[in-house]
C-alpha cells in the first residue's frame, strides 16, 4: 500500500459538507408531503416535524465544529501522513465516491411522497454513514487535529441514530 497524504483541510472539508447535506436532508424532510397529506395535524406529526428541524440544528453545530477545527490547523502542517494509513486509504475512496453514494444530496432523493417511516428510515442510514466516516476520520488523524472532538460528534450521531429509531418504533 502506498502512503495517502492528506491536507489537513481536505477530511474537515468532507466532514463539513456531510453535515451541511444531512442539514439540508432534515429540513427537507421536516417540509414534506407527509406532514401536509395528514386531514388533521396531529401531535405525532408535530413531534416528528419538530425532531427533524433539532436534527438539522445539531447538523449545523457540528459542521461549525468542524469548521473551527479546519480554522485552528496551522498553515505550516501542509500535507502530512495519516496516523492510520488503511483508514486513509478508507478515507480517500470515500471522498472519490467510491464508499457510499454520498455525492449525492440526500434531499433530493426526497421525492415528498415518503411516508413518515420511510424518511426516518433515510435518516437512520445518513446518521450510520456519517458515523462510519468519522470513526475513518478519527483514526486518520493525529490527536491534535481535535480527535477528541471528533469523539463527542461520533457519540453526538449515535444519539440522532437512537432517537430517530425510537421515534420509528413508537409508529409501529
Amino acid at each position: 500500500m502506498s502512503i495517502v497524504y492528506f491536507h489537513p483541510g481536505e477530511i474537515f472539508s468532507m466532514a463539513k459538507e456531510i453535515e451541511r447535506t444531512g442539514a439540508r436532508f432534515y429540513r427537507t424532510a421536516a417540509e414534506g408531503a407527509c406532514f401536509y397529506r395528514a386531514a388533521a395535524k396531529t401531535a405525532a406529526l408535530a413531534d416528528l416535524r419538530e425532531l427533524l428541524l433539532g436534527l438539522a440544528a445539531m447538523e449545523d453545530e457540528h459542521e461549525k465544529t468542524f469548521a473551527a477545527l479546519q480554522q485552528g490547523l496551522s498553515a505550516k502542517q501542509g500535507r502530512e501522513a495519516p496516523q492510520n494509513e488503511e483508514a486513509a486509504l478508507y478515507l480517500r475512496a470515500w471522498a472519490d465516491g467510491h464508499v457510499f453514494a454520498h455525492k449525492q444530496d440526500p434531499a433530493e432523493r426526497l421525492s415528498g411522497k415518503e411516508t413518515k417511516e420511510e424518511i426516518l428510515t433515510m435518516a437512520i442510514g445518513l446518521e450510520k454513514d456519517s458515523i462510519v466516516f468519522y470513526v475513518g476520520i478519527k483514526e486518520a488523524i493525529p490527536p491534535e487535529w481535535g480527535r477528541e472532538k471528533i469523539d463527542v460528534i461520533i457519540r453526538e450521531e449515535m444519539d440522532h441514530v437512537r432517537l430517530l429509531d425510537e421515534k420509528l418504533s413508537s409508529l409501529s
